[in-house]
């Protein structure tokens, strides 16, 4: 039984989620109102990440809140069977946002939506239910996840895969062009992001030509998952204004790095960053070893998700920075887990960066299964393996074997492999999500396998 004031408190905390809920709905209704809005678009996304929605008029924004709107799901790939079909999309109040990108006179809002069933229980094949569910088992444990990830992307003329990519500027590494389109494009959307109330912590060129990056600003990971998808989308707006195209596929170009999306992570015990030891020589905490082990461990379970494309596997080779090998190190670039240097005096802005996934993840997903693993590593306490002291990349495979240290799965296969014995990812991700994502990847494999590509026909066609 539990002691009075500590359920006491539970009832109050309830209660004040309750005000807070009508709260956020009464100022949506009012700014609709105030604002003469005229749409509103319900946001989420399917299993793959893929950005869904549909348009509703404010005078059925009032029973969207409240109840919900029913749609068909069988029409969304991982979602339901075409038997149980009908879903519902429930707006989430605290994403309430003005699209700040359309006319004045014709105003259009966003709002993500939870997906439930009819009856109203969470739907096993959302994403977002899914990154909520690992999130309230962290809490459980007593910790809240904060996240902040390092978005990158190219610019192209177009879409047109015919002629292949044309990349818009020859820059470089923090390059500083005046006069040029494609940071002018990315200032944009900054300013965009910015004004959509989602802070950017800092943006520059990349090191490919035309290559960008964009970097968000430290906060909890639902909210960062949202702000993934509006950022990919803002990128995407503002190149498509002026006729070009806006990529986050993962390696567009041959011979140069591709786009990762590298993730800074820490938990918090209430105001306490549960990653700090000021008497540990790195100044981390034993849960943060111990969240680095159960990253370790698991990087080759989680990288299906974290790098869920074919292409996602021509990023992740050696000789372009992405990592390769399941190691982590204090401020070295080649290991998969780097714990950055933290500034003198700020010992709570201590935290781990993932550098495996890349900008084409789904980010609720992502971030469950980095969050999961490294939540094993604390409930199991693993060991943190030897830090990795040297350029892995200069490394021969068998001085890292009697290092011990692995390597990422090389394709997409291997990965999915590797996913499916994973009790792990199946506990994370639910039977639904699981089953479904394992399914369309060796899909999207076989798809690939059949294809005879212009590196064959032009190494092979000539000789044999």
């Amino acid at each position: 039984m539990e002691a009075p004031d500590e359920a006491n408190g539970r009832r109050g905390s309830r209660t004040c989620e309750a005000c807070g809920v009508q709260s956020q709905r009464d100022y949506v209704l009012r700014t609709v109102e105030e604002r003469g809005i005229r749409f509103v678009q319900l946001w989420f996304t399917d299993v793959l990440g893929t950005p869904k929605g549909f348009n509703i008029t404010s005078a059925e924004l009032e029973n969207a809140l409240d109840e919900g709107m029913t749609f068909d799901g069988s029409a969304i790939d991982g979602f339901s069977r075409v038997q149980e079909a009908d879903v519902l999309a429930r707006p989430d109040p605290k994403t309430f946002q003005l699209l700040p990108w359309h006319d004045d006179d014709s105003a259009v809002a966003r709002v993500f939506c939870d997906v439930a069933n009819l009856d109203g229980s969470p739907f096993s094949g959302d994403p977002r239910h899914t990154l909520r569910r690992t999130l309230e088992g962290a809490r459980a444990a007593g910790y809240t996840f904060f996240v902040a990830p390092e978005i990158e992307y190219f610019y192209f003329a177009d879409a047109d895969p015919g002629h292949g990519p044309q990349t818009l500027d020859s820059g470089s590494y923090f390059d500083l062009s005046v006069a040029d389109l494609t940071s002018d494009l990315r200032r944009r959307s900054v300013l965009m992001l910015e004004e959509m109330g989602i802070p950017v912590e800092h943006t520059q060129h990349e090191d490919a030509r035309s290559q960008h990056e964009i970097d968000l600003r430290y906060t909890d990971a639902m909210t960062m998952a949202d702000t993934v998808m509006t950022a990919r989308m803002v990128v995407k707006e503002m190149a498509r204004r002026e006729g070009v195209f806006a990529s986050f596929m993962p390696k567009p170009l041959g011979g140069v790095q591709g786009s990762g999306m590298h993730t800074h992570i820490s938990l918090w015990e209430g105001e306490r960053n549960a990653f700090v030891d000021k008497s540990d020589e790195y100044g981390l905490s034993e849960v943060a070893r111990q969240f680095i082990a159960g990253l370790l461990r698991h990087a080759r379970e989680i990288t299906a998700v974290t790098n869920q494309w074919v292409n996602s596997y021509k990023r992740l080779i050696g000789g372009y920075e992405a990592p390769v090998h399941v190691s982590w190190a204090r401020n070295n670039r080649s290991a998969l887990v780097r714990v950055p240097v933290v500034k003198h005096g700020k010992p709570d802005s201590t935290r781990l960066e993932y550098r495996a996934p890349d900008s084409a993840c789904n980010p609720y997903l992502a971030f469950s299964v980095i969050l999961a693993a490294g939540l094993r590593g604390i409930t199991e306490g693993y060991p943190l393996p030897t830090e990795a002291d040297a350029n892995l990349f200069t490394l021969t495979n068998r001085e890292l074997a009697l290092k011990g240290i692995e390597s990422l799965p090389p394709s997409l296969h291997d990965a999915v492999n590797e996913m499916e014995r994973s009790e792990l990812l199946a506990e994370t991700l639910g039977d639904h999500v699981f089953e479904w994502f394992i399914r369309n990847k060796r899909a999207e494999w076989e798809d690939y396998q059949s294809q005879v590509t212009q590196f064959e026909l032009d190494r092979y066609l000539p000789l044999l």
